[in-house]
């Protein structure tokens, strides 16, 4: 199923992750998926897809520069059950943040269900960008968050028998 995935920057201090959440909890706003990386690493690919296509935008020094400044963030990329509220709230908060479609979907927790559906995608084609997901016992289904680089492609798979 298409989600909104919130995407967001935060300061790599202590107390800024406990900040944001408990903001979206007294909000009654519930966090279906979650996952964190340095930003720098986000960083150092948007540089090197840069430097690929030749298109820069800034000398190598800033590039630098930003490289080291972005180790102070983290990279927040996360699904709630209320996005439209989270957004408002994020923005009333100020919040930097920005939104995609990404494919939600639950699976068994059995081996080779994430295989099938990887294999799925590279057969008709999608390029998955990013996946995250997890589960909280070995009978619980998992919950997996595809970014595909095509969201109609990707979506249309889940539409066919």
């Amino acid at each position: 199923m298409v989600r909104t995935e919130i995407s967001l920057f935060l300061q790599n201090a202590p107390g800024q992750l406990g900040e944001l959440t408990s903001l979206l909890a007294d909000a009654g706003i519930n966090i279906d998926a979650l996952t964190i990386q340095d930003a720098s690493a986000y960083v150092q690919e948007l540089f090197k897809a840069r430097g690929k296509s030749l298109k820069r935008i800034a000398s190598v020094a800033s590039y630098n520069s930003m490289r080291k400044d972005s180790a102070q963030f983290a990279l927040i990329r996360l699904l709630v059950d209320g996005t439209d509220k989270a957004v408002d709230l994020l923005s009333r908060n100020e919040y930097v943040f920005d939104i995609m479609p990404v494919i939600a979907v639950e699976l068994e927790n059995e081996p080779g269900e994430l295989a099938k559906l990887a294999s799925r995608f590279g057969q008709e084609g999608v390029n998955i960008n990013y996946v995250y997901g997890s589960v909280t016992s070995r009978k619980d289904r998992c919950l997996f968050v595809f970014c595909p680089e095509d969201i109609d492609l990707a979506t249309r798979i889940f539409r066919e028998p």
